[in-house]
């Protein structure tokens, strides 16, 4: 009786098999967008979403982000009040803020490939409405450059340190630009 081994070898007039099958590179993420209006005078829903996607693609499309399955990410748009108790409760800060990034689990900024769930961004509409037209800016645009703030920091991203601001900051003006938002920093 032939050796397993020698039963499956392949017949000589068979094409050869390649020496080494290329290792499996995750593919674009595929990710899922919870959007929760809590609180505020935000845009309808289906805006916000629709925002949120072209943010997040953006994003995926500037930082070659990738992942083996499907990534969750949650948008909580509220107000003042509730992320100013956020800001207090998580951060030690008792003022409103901008936007609050929870990430699910920790990631490096040097990491390519993204975890299942990517975490919690909270936003909070007075404090967004002001600072755009304190600044000039679209609401839209400004809203736009908080989510990729948001999401950059979900990804393990900082502005901390000055270096790491640098870094940060490049890939929000680089993102913003593949949406035709003009450098936020400027």
């Amino acid at each position: 009786m032939p050796s397993c081994r020698a039963a499956l070898a392949p017949a000589e007039t068979e094409r050869p098999r390649a020496a080494a099958m290329p290792a499996r590179r995750p593919a674009k993420p595929s990710v899922e967008i919870d959007v929760l209006v809590e609180a505020g005078s935000w845009p309808a829903e289906v805006e916000l979403d629709a925002l949120a996607r072209r943010a997040l693609d953006a994003w995926l499309a500037e930082t070659g982000s990738l992942a083996d399955g499907p990534v969750e990410l949650s948008l909580v748009f509220t107000d003042d009040a509730s992320i100013r108790g956020l800001n207090a409760q998580w951060r030690g800060k008792d003022k409103a803020t901008n936007v609050l990034s929870f990430p699910a689990m920790p990631v490096s900024a040097d990491i390519a490939a993204l975890p299942p769930v990517l975490g919690d961004i909270v936003l909070a509409q007075e404090t967004v409405a002001r600072e755009a037209a304190e600044e000039g800016k679209p609401f839209q645009h400004h809203l736009t450059h908080l989510i990729v703030h948001g999401l950059l920091h979900l990804t393990g991203h900082d502005h901390e340190v000055e270096e790491e601001a640098e870094r940060m900051e490049g890939l929000e003006r680089a993102i913003l630009a593949r949406l035709a938002i003009p450098d936020p920093y400027q």
